[in-house]
């Protein structure tokens, strides 16, 4: 779930550069109002994501379950749609079967406004998409922008073309965007003209206006677009997808752009086409680097590109990313160079070392700094797994087993099995690497519901942790245990079995498989985030045997460490487990304090089923405690987080039984009709707002 927001959906801020439209935005609003399909067409550079976007924000006060945003650009293909539409929309599925059977149930009773930007390069899957959704949810109306119709039944296509060119409009643009007041009449005024008010066009030539002046570049743009068509500049491969005929002075405005960058800029914007989602300069330097650009020459070159607006300048994170028009322009020139197999195998090998890196900071002081940063660069994660897939399973391999634990915390549960299933499938790689993909996607198993896989994955986890530590050269299995000891791979595939066993109601069983392993491993909890795992099983086992002061002093002890390393998600596990025991001894009030803890660790983390469990623990809590009111409260947006997951309600069987116990007592004190009031008030608000709600505890309103 997003941090909280004044209202309900996610829509990106809009560009303080949007001028005119009044026309065209009166008619999708009016489009919207009629019709539950809508599709702004025009080609790149037109504004349709802009014109969108606005009328997305005019429209969002009509939906009441809100207005959502879905970037499609960023993707490569359709094998991740149905995931990326989910996520956009905050569900962070984790049940099994077809991915968009889960978007279906997610959308099924709501009544909101969803927003699929850049659908030209997936417009068939999308059509699918968008069919089976709104059969499924009478509530939805999807606003697409495209170059082309979707080619769905009921569909209201509305063509953009550009500004009128001697219009105010096209006028005011270039100015906001040149930061200059110019007069109608002269230089200005022409450019408008000689780039027929396509706003794209008219960006790139107010860049060029802040280094040149108008004249100057009125001047250029004459000799350019008064050239025969053939002679504006070279042609290019498949121009048909970008450039259609009728507007080829985008294509001449942004080759003009591109003439007019210098050599190593122009070499930078071909090479930066490979990123799909938002680069920061490390990245850039790491893939883009090479031959001209070294560290010295191309951050100046980067600079250039951000001045002449073919790059965005940096976010408050110091990220750029580059519009699809212009990538895909910079790739056509990438492949005419005959770099582009090399720059995207530079692409998957940084991705596939900072996937590695945020699996080695894992454990300790900058686990959530690295946890952050695979999430800045999912895109490009994914990319870099989808190049791999078809060129190198092994790498492939090594990249999802890296980054699957860290997607499935976020709830990217689908991408993480499909990833995680695809290259264990395509790699015949033995040892560390297959063993710790197989933890992985145990782990993904079990939070998905499914035992029976879970149960298969976790034995052939087992028997390819012992073949690793056992049967290759030490070197080769990475562990620094002796022969005679299990290490971190033994370590984690009794830890796989120890949750199983947890999730299933077999506590014994838990304590069993990991007690035997830990007792005969050297080293303390804190040595690896293996052994730390595997003691967190065996407090939460501890728990469910009834054993409750030994729980809670491992526990204590734990956390201590953890609190010493500055590790996060073994922390917030072990307050969730804390506020069990609490619950367990009869002691309400130390409950509410560690499941607040706990909240506060899974909202840091986004991990939408960890702020769910942790709901119900408070709102149990609550409900021991007899405040009825703020346990309904609490629970109704315990079941928003948990529709956000698309599961019912779960977790551990002690808690639930616990759970059903004190919520009957406070329904019978307050009352039900008083209760459900107060409930589907919780259900049907923000849920970022009950979460907060839920975090100040007692004495606040």
């Amino acid at each position: 779930m997003r941090d909280t927001a004044s209202v309900r959906g996610h829509l990106p801020d809009e560009n303080p550069g949007f001028v005119g439209r009044r026309t065209e935005l009166e008619r999708v609003s009016a489009a919207l109002a009629e019709h539950r399909l809508v599709t702004v067409t025009g080609v790149g550079g037109v504004g349709k994501t802009r014109l969108a976007l606005r009328a997305a924000h005019r429209a969002a006060e009509r939906y009441p379950d809100g207005a959502w945003w879905t970037d499609l650009g960023q993707l490569d293909g359709e094998r991740l749609l149905v995931a990326l539409v989910a996520d956009s929309v905050d569900l962070a599925d984790h049940t099994p079967g077809t991915s968009a059977a889960g978007l279906c149930r997610r959308l099924a009773d709501d009544r909101l406004l969803l927003v699929l930007d850049s659908c030209e390069h997936l417009a068939e899957p999308c059509a699918r998409l968008v069919a089976e959704l709104l059969a499924a949810a009478p509530g939805l109306t999807v606003l697409a922008t495209s170059r082309r119709p979707l080619g769905v039944a009921g569909e209201e296509t509305i063509a953009l073309d550009p500004l009128p060119p001697s219009g105010p409009d096209a006028l005011a643009l270039l100015r906001r965007a040149a930061g200059e007041d110019f007069p109608a009449a002269g230089p200005a005024g022409e450019i408008c003209v000689r780039l027929e008010g396509i706003p794209l066009a008219l960006e790139l030539a107010a860049a060029q206006i802040r280094l040149q002046g108008a004249e100057a570049v009125r001047d250029q743009l004459g000799s350019r677009l008064d050239a025969p068509p053939g002679a504006r500049f070279d042609l290019l491969a498949h121009t048909e997808r970008v450039w259609p005929s009728r507007h080829q002075t985008l294509r001449a405005a942004i080759g003009w752009s591109h003439e007019l960058s210098t050599p190593l800029e122009r070499l930078l914007w071909a090479r930066l086409s490979v990123f799909r989602g938002p680069f920061d300069l490390a990245s850039a330097t790491a893939v883009c680097g090479g031959g001209p650009l070294d560290r010295a020459t191309l951050p100046e070159a980067l600079d250039g590109l951000v001045r002449s607006s073919v790059v965005r300048p940096p976010d408050a994170a110091g990220r750029h990313r580059m519009l699809d028009t212009i990538r895909e322009y910079g790739a056509t020139w990438l492949d005419r160079t005959g770099e582009t197999g090399t720059v995207a195998g530079r692409h998957a090998a940084h991705f596939r070392g900072l996937a590695r890196r945020a699996e080695t900071e894992w454990h300790g002081a900058r686990q959530l700094r690295w946890y952050r940063t695979v999430d800045a660069h999912h895109t490009d994660l994914r990319t870099a797994l989808d190049r791999l897939l078809r060129t190198d399973p092994d790498a492939a391999l090594d990249l999802v087993g890296s980054v699957a634990f860290a997607w499935s915390c976020r709830g990217r549960l689908r991408e993480a099995r499909d990833g995680l299933e695809q290259a264990l499938l395509l790699s015949e790689a033995r040892g560390r690497g297959r063993a710790r993909a197989l933890w992985a996607l145990g782990v993904t198993l079990v939070l998905q519901g499914e035992f029976g896989p879970a149960q298969d994955v976790s034995e052939r986890c087992a028997r390819e942790a012992r073949h690793a530590e056992y049967a290759e050269p030490a070197e080769s299995a990475g562990t620094a245990t002796g022969r005679d000891r299990p290490g971190d791979l033994t370590l984690d595939a009794a830890a796989l079995a120890g949750l199983l066993a947890l999730t299933t109601g077999r506590p014994t069983a838990a304590d069993v498989v990991v007690g035997h392993v830990l007792d005969a491993a050297r080293g303390g909890p804190a040595d690896s985030a293996a052994r730390l795992r595997c003691h967190l099983v065996r407090v939460f086992a501890l728990t469910g045997l009834g054993r409750l002061a030994e729980a809670r002093e491992r526990a204590l002890r734990l956390r201590a460490l953890c609190e010493e390393l500055d590790e996060h998600w073994t922390r917030t596990a072990l307050e969730y487990q804390l506020a069990l025991t609490g619950l367990l001894e009869g002691d309400p009030a130390t409950a509410s304090v560690h499941a607040r803890a706990m909240l506060e660790g899974t909202r840091r983390l986004g991990a939408s089923l960890g702020v769910a469990l942790g709901l119900d623990v408070l709102a149990t809590a609550l409900a021991a405690a007899g405040e009825g009111e703020r346990a309904a409260d609490v629970s109704g947006t315990g079941e928003a987080y948990w529709r956000s997951t698309g599961q019912p309600r779960r977790g551990l069987p002690g808690l639930r039984a616990l759970h059903e116990k004190y919520t009957d007592t406070v329904r019978a004190s307050i009352g039900e009709p008083a209760y459900e009031e107060i409930f589907l008030r919780a259900l049907t608000g923000l849920p970022q707002d009950g979460l907060d709600r839920a975090l100040r505890g007692p004495g606040h309103a």
